[in-house]
């Protein structure tokens, strides 16, 4: 049988199968469940800077970076009680820890610095393997600059760092000028490996009723391109290591992913729409495709289809663009 063991963050994983943060993490049973399917590893839920301020009395109307009007206050949910809170948050890992064998990663999302990021020691002392750092922010003041942004997560990056012994995990948005750059520089921050990418919320807007409304939209097998793309790029640029998250949904996803260059395939929206067991499904069904094509390892097809190994690196590049556009070809309408 062909052999599924990666490594990610230093850790050896029996597969590179891991679950993202979701709502059913917050449930013990749910992570048993987990992996008892087959899930490799599993990243909790985010613990939202927003909450921590809160529990300290220290959030008021200037959240992050630029000014918050006050009655955009009223877009924040209760986080304390719709997730876990801050100590609950800790307690949760102590007891995944107990529960399973697989390792339990963190998440804190937070774009400032600050009091909050002390958390990021105090998931170490939990027992948590590693620490996802989840970067979700969205500049609006135009005053600030692109490179400034960049420092702030770099910034962001060495406080973290500098606390804790534990392996660290970036996951960024894809919406920067030079992707490859701000990975050269994370890596160069100590980043260990980085996560691609974080899926931005949009808001809606409701003609009815003339307000702003949340949505939550799962992925589509097609989000997975973008990710392939930059992993495929990064993949013989930086040391850290590289996972995809974001339209995994199954065992092909994961197959693409690893050719790219990818330690880990991250699934939720598979989850979330076909039940837990469905790791099972897609761990079965990945060794029996690398049987079928004669794979012996996981490692063996890492990176097999980066930008350095293919043919033609030009399909990266511009040359992609003018193919697929010199290709496309106007046909009459009825």
């Amino acid at each position: 049988m062909a052999d599924l063991t990666t490594k990610y963050l230093g850790l050896t994983l029996s597969s590179p199968l891991v679950a993202s943060p979701s709502p059913q993490c917050e449930d013990i049973d749910n992570i048993r469940q987990m992996e008892d399917a087959g899930a490799a590893a599993v990243v909790l839920h985010s613990l939202f800077e927003e909450q921590i301020q809160l529990e300290s009395l220290a959030l008021d109307t200037h959240l992050s970076y630029g000014e918050q009007y006050a009655e955009a206050m009223s877009y924040y949910p209760d986080l304390n009680t719709t997730h876990l809170g801050p100590d609950l948050y800790l307690e949760h890992i102590r007891k995944a820890k107990e529960a399973v064998d697989i390792p339990i990663i963190g998440s804190l999302n937070g774009v400032s610095t600050g009091g909050w990021i002390e958390y990021a020691e105090k998931f170490a002392q939990a027992g948590a393997d590693a620490l996802e750092l989840n970067m979700y922010f969205i500049p609006t003041d135009p005053n600030i600059p692109a490179a400034e942004v960049e420092e702030m997560y770099c910034r962001l990056l060495r406080d973290v760092k500098a606390g804790i012994d534990i392996p660290v995990a970036v996951k960024l948005g894809h919406h920067f000028t030079s992707i490859p750059d701000i990975g050269r520089k994370l890596n160069a921050e100590g980043a260990d490996a980085l996560v691609l990418f974080n899926r931005f919320y949009q808001p809606d807007f409701d003609l009815e009723k003339l307000e702003i409304k949340s949505t939550l939209t799962l992925s589509s097998p097609y989000e997975i391109l973008l990710r392939l793309h930059w992993v495929a790029i990064l993949h013989a640029q930086i040391k850290a290591d590289l996972a995809v998250t974001g339209g995994v949904h199954d065992h092909i996803g994961v197959l693409k992913s690893m050719m790219a260059g990818a330690k880990v395939a991250m699934m939720t929206s598979a989850i979330l729409q076909n039940g837990i067991g469905h790791f099972a499904r897609v761990k079965q069904d990945l060794a029996n495709w690398m049987e079928d094509k004669e794979y012996d390892s996981i490692t063996q097809m890492q990176g097999s289809m980066s930008y350095g190994k293919v043919e033609n690196p030009g399909a990266f590049q511009r040359g992609n663009y003018m193919k697929v556009v010199s290709s496309h070809i106007l046909r009459d309408l009825p």
